[in-house]
C-alpha cells in the first residue's frame, strides 16, 4: 500500500537500467502475482449490484453492446453533417459532436478574436440555422448525440432541443450528453467564460431543466479525459474526476435538487491509455469509489444514483506523429481496456490525429476497430473478464487507496472549486515526470525514442479549406440582417435581468435563441452580468 508522498501518484524517475517496473501512478509492478496479492476479504459482488465493481449492468455487453461513437465535426455545419451521415453509414451507433474553439468560448465566428480558428478543431455553431443544418436528415429521436461543450453547454443543448422540436421530436425522446464540465476547463484546458460561481449555477440550472423537460439526457460528463491529456497519472485521473463529481453533486444539493432524482443522469468521461491492466483496474476502482461516495457522503438511496456510467475516448496524447500507423495498434489496445473495464460508450481515435483532424479513411478504421472488439476479440462475451486476476485485483485496490488519499487532500482545501491551483500543480508534476522518463529512455514509445526510422511517413491528411471561415462569417452576417433586431435585444435584456437574480436561466436562454439571438450574443449578455474568469496563476 502506498504510504509516502513521493510515490503516491507519479512514477519515479529511476533510469532505463533499473530493473523495477512502475505504472505511471508510481505503483511498482511485481515480477509475479499470486493469491497473497489479492486484497484481504475480497468481495467482488455481482455486476449490476452495489458497489458495481464488476459493472453497472448484470449482463453488460451480452445484452447490449456499448454505444460506438466517433468524435467529429469540422468547418461548416454542412460538412459536419456529411461526416455524421458517413459515420452512421459505417456502423456508429451514436454521434459525438466536436465544436470549434470560438463556439467552445461562446464567441460568434465574426468576432475579431476568432480569426483563423473558425471551423478548425470542430464545427462552428453560431445560430439555430447552423444546428439545423448539422442535423439535417438525422432523426433526433433515433440517435444519441454527445456534445463536447462546456461553458456554453446550455446554449448548445437548447439549440439541439429546438431543432428536435422542429423535427416533431418531443423533448422527452431526446437522448445524449452535454459535457457541461467547466471545472476541468479551469484546471486543464482553459476554455472557460465566466468565474466558477456563476458557472456552477449554469451547470446545475441545466440539471434542473433537463429533469423537467429532457429527462433522458445526461446532464454532465464529468471529465478526467482532459486531466490525462494534460499529463496526469491514472490515480490522479480517478481522484480529480471524482472530486469534480463531488463538487457538482454538492452544488446541486445546495440548489435544492434531490440527489436521487438528478444523480442518475450524471455521466463520466475517462481516458484510455496503453497499460491495459492499469486501465481496467482504474475503471473498476472508479466505479466502486463513486458508489461509496454517493451512498455514504450524500445519502443516495436510488441505486441508479450510485452508478458510475462512463464514456471512454482513447488517449489523444498517446498518438504519435512518427510512424502514425502504429497508432492503430495503440487505439485497439486502449479500446480493449475500456471494454474490459465496462465502458458504456467508446470513441476510438483516428490514427492520423497527431497530425490533423481524421480523414474518412482514418475514421472508418477507428469504427472498424470498435466493431472488431465487439465481434472478434471475445472481450464482450463475458462480464468483467479480468475479475479475480491476482494482478488486476491488486491494482484495483491500490488505485482506490491512492485516489482516496488524494481526494482527501482536495477535500481539505475546500473541494475542487477551491483546489484548482493544487490540482494543476499535481498534474504538472506528473506531466514533467512523463517527459523525463521518455527523455532518458526509461519509458519506451515505439517510433519516438526507440525503433525510429529515418524516413518520415506523412499520410494523406484532412485539410480544412480556409474559405470555409469566410463563408461561415458571411452566413452569420446574413442571419443577423434577417431577423427582428428589437425582439432579439429585448430577449437579451431579459436574460441580463434574470441573470442578476437566482432563477433558472435556461428558459430565457431558450427564448433568446429561438427568436434568433446568436450564441455569442447570448453568452455575451450573461458575461455582462457575471464577468469573465481571470486565472490567478
Amino acid at each position: 500500500m502506498a504510504t509516502t508522498e513521493e510515490n503516491l501518484t507519479v512514477a519515479p524517475i529511476v533510469g532505463p537500467d533499473d530493473p523495477r517496473r512502475f505504472t505511471d501512478s508510481g505503483i511498482e509492478i511485481s515480477e509475479l502475482y499470486s493469491e497473497g496479492d489479492l486484497p484481504e476479504n475480497l468481495d467482488l459482488g455481482e455486476p449490476g449490484e452495489y458497489p458495481y465493481t464488476r459493472g453497472v449492468h448484470r449482463e453488460m455487453y451480452r445484452k447490449q453492446t456499448w454505444t460506438m461513437r466517433q468524435y467529429a465535426g469540422y468547418a461548416s455545419a454542412k460538412e459536419s453533417n456529411e461526416r455524421y451521415r458517413y459515420l452512421l453509414s459505417k456502423g456508429t451507433t451514436g454521434l459525438s459532436m466536436a465544436f470549434d474553439l470560438p463556439t467552445q468560448l461562446g464567441l460568434d465566428s465574426d468576432n475579431p478574436r476568432c480569426l483563423g480558428e473558425v471551423g478548425r478543431t470542430g464545427v462552428a455553431i453560431d445560430t439555430i440555422d447552423d444546428m439545423r443544418t448539422a442535423f439535417d436528415g438525422i432523426p433526433l429521436d433515433q440517435v444519441s448525440t454527445s456534445m463536447t461543450i462546456n461553458a456554453p453547454a446550455a446554449c448548445l443543448l437548447l439549440l439541439y432541443e429546438l431543432v428536435g422540436e422542429e423535427q416533431g421530436v418531443p423533448s422527452e425522446k431526446l437522448r445524449g450528453t452535454t459535457q457541461n464540465d467547466v471545472l476541468k476547463e479551469y484546471i486543464a484546458r482553459g476554455n472557460y467564460i465566466y468565474p466558477p460561481v456563476p458557472t456552477m449555477r449554469l451547470t446545475t440550472d441545466l440539471f434542473e431543466y433537463c429533469h423537467e423537460h429532457i429527462p433522458r439526457w445526461n446532464t454532465i460528463s464529468i471529465s478526467g479525459y482532459h486531466f490525462r491529456e494534460k499529463g496526469c497519472s491514472a490515480v490522479q485521473e480517478v481522484a480529480f474526476t471524482l472530486s469534480s463529481g463531488i463538487a457538482y453533486v454538492q452544488a446541486a444539493i445546495e440548489k435544492g435538487l434531490d440527489v436521487n432524482e438528478f444523480a442518475p443522469r450524471l455521466a463520466f468521461f475517462f481516458n484510455g491509455h496503453n497499460n491495459v491492466f492499469q486501465e481496467v483496474a482504474k475503471f473498476r476502482a472508479a466505479r466502486r469509489m463513486w458508489a461509496h461516495i454517493m451512498r455514504e457522503r450524500f445519502g443516495a438511496t436510488n441505486p441508479k444514483a450510485t452508478m458510475l456510467r462512463f464514456h471512454t475516448q482513447t488517449g489523444g496524447v498517446t498518438l504519435t506523429a512518427q510512424q502514425p500507423e502504429n497508432n492503430i495498434v495503440r487505439v485497439a489496445l486502449q479500446g480493449f481496456a475500456a471494454v474490459c473495464g465496462g465502458t458504456q460508450s467508446l470513441h476510438t481515435n483516428g490514427f492520423d490525429e497527431a497530425l490533423a483532424l481524421p480523414t474518412e479513411r482514418a475514421a472508418k478504421i477507428a469504427v472498424r476497430t470498435q466493431q472488431i472488439l465487439a465481434h472478434e476479440s471475445g472481450a464482450s462475451d463475458t462480464v468483467d473478464p479480468f475479475a479475480g486476476s491476482y494482478f488486476v485485483e491488486s491494482l484495483t485496490d491500490e488505485i482506490e487507496a491512492r485516489a482516496k488519499e488524494l481526494i482527501g487532500k482536495v477535500d481539505a482545501l475546500g473541494g475542487s472549486v477551491n483546489a484548482i491551483e493544487f490540482i494543476t500543480g499535481e498534474i504538472d508534476e506528473s506531466a514533467w515526470g512523463y517527459q523525463e522518463r521518455y527523455r532518458i529512455g526509461q519509458d519506451i514509445v515505439v517510433g519516438v525514442n526507440a525503433y525510429e526510422e529515418d524516413e518520415v511517413e506523412v499520410p494523406d491528411l484532412l485539410r480544412v479549406d480556409p474559405e470555409s471561415e469566410h463563408l461561415q462569417v458571411q452566413r452569420l452576417k446574413e442571419f443577423k440582417a434577417n431577423r427582428d433586431q428589437a425582439l432579439v435585444e429585448s430577449r437579451l435584456e431579459e436574460l441580463r435581468a434574470l441573470a442578476r437574480g437566482s432563477e433558472n436561466l435556461l428558459p430565457p436562454i431558450r427564448r433568446a435563441l429561438k427568436d434568433r439571438a446568436s450564441l455569442g450574443e447570448v453568452c455575451g449578455a450573461m458575461q455582462d452580468v457575471f464577468g469573465a474568469y481571470a486565472p490567478r496563476f
